[in-house]
């Protein structure tokens, strides 16, 4: 029986492949989260999102009533400072996307690492949109002057004049000759004068 050996030429390529094997199963992967954390610049300089808010916004220059939002930051993400304002109140960061991709934060919002900033020029305000006119003789047309009318003043009414009424006259104080009187008088002249002209007659 024929003992089978191994020849050195086979078997150094054999060893060399397992040892590969081995060196790269036990070399760990090293997987990468992606994070909104942007890349210090060459100075080191950056800034960390503090607030107590999810998030903070982005604007285009260093004013809240001014500049727009371009973005927003999470809280806890940093980004490489670029600058600050001349006041110090707010920090130019880089910001992939807005305007030469650059943005600014409120400063309180954020720390920044130690250093000294450069002051950055803030950009040009945006351009406001245009207002209508309006034609001045069309609008006159549509301005009514009011009238310069008195209004009517209260006129007391004249006073009332109440007439007074006597009283009636009692009984006792009327004359003793009364009306039926005078005519029973005078019915017995009449009968008296016809009597008078008939005894004439005859």
């Amino acid at each position: 029986m024929k003992r089978f050996r191994l020849s050195p030429i086979f078997f150094t390529p054999l060893t060399a492949l397992f040892f590969m094997g081995a060196f790269f199963a036990s070399t760990p992967v090293i997987v990468r989260a992606l994070q909104q954390t942007l890349t210090p610049v060459a100075a080191g300089m950056y800034i960390t999102v503090i607030t107590d808010e999810p998030q903070i916004n982005v604007r285009m220059g260093p004013s809240s009533s001014i500049y727009p939002v371009v973005g927003t930051l999470l809280t806890g993400s940093t980004a490489p400072a670029l600058g600050r304002s001349s006041g110090g109140d707010w920090i130019q960061i880089e910001y992939p996307g807005a305007p030469n991709n650059a943005g600014w934060v409120y400063s309180p919002l954020v720390q920044v690492s130690p250093g000294a900033l450069r002051i950055a020029e803030p950009p040009p305000t945006p351009i406001p949109p245009a207002t209508s006119t309006i034609d001045p003789t069309l609008a006159a047309q549509f301005n009514i002057l009011p009238t310069n009318t008195r209004l009517p003043t209260f006129t007391p009414p004249p006073p009332l004049s109440v007439p007074s009424y006597t009283e009636p006259l009692n009984a006792s104080s009327e004359p003793s000759f009364s009306l039926g009187l005078g005519i029973l008088v005078l019915a017995a002249l009449g009968s008296a004068g016809f009597l008078l002209s008939l005894f004439l007659r005859r």
